[in-house]
């Protein structure tokens, strides 16, 4: 009865382990897909900063073409 027993508190040990795992495996799973997620979404706001910052460096040039007209015109 006595090995009985003590097979019985080694099955619940391995039962309890397997649950922890299994829980544990979904939760790594759902933080990797999170992961991905945030990834791609910071490949788009890098994108979108990147063509922020090319469109103000444009006006920047624009707006540096303008004055020089006006100085040329202005003599």
């Amino acid at each position: 009865m006595d090995n009985q027993t003590t097979l019985q508190k080694l099955s619940d040990k391995i039962s309890t382990l397997l649950a922890q795992f299994h829980s544990l495996k979904a939760e790594n799973e759902m933080l990797r897909s999170e992961l991905v997620n945030l990834k791609v979404q910071q490949t788009l706001k890098d994108d979108e900063i990147q063509k922020l910052v090319d469109e103000n460096i444009k006006k920047d040039m624009e707006i540096e073409e303008i004055a020089n007209n006006i100085e040329n015109i202005l003599g």
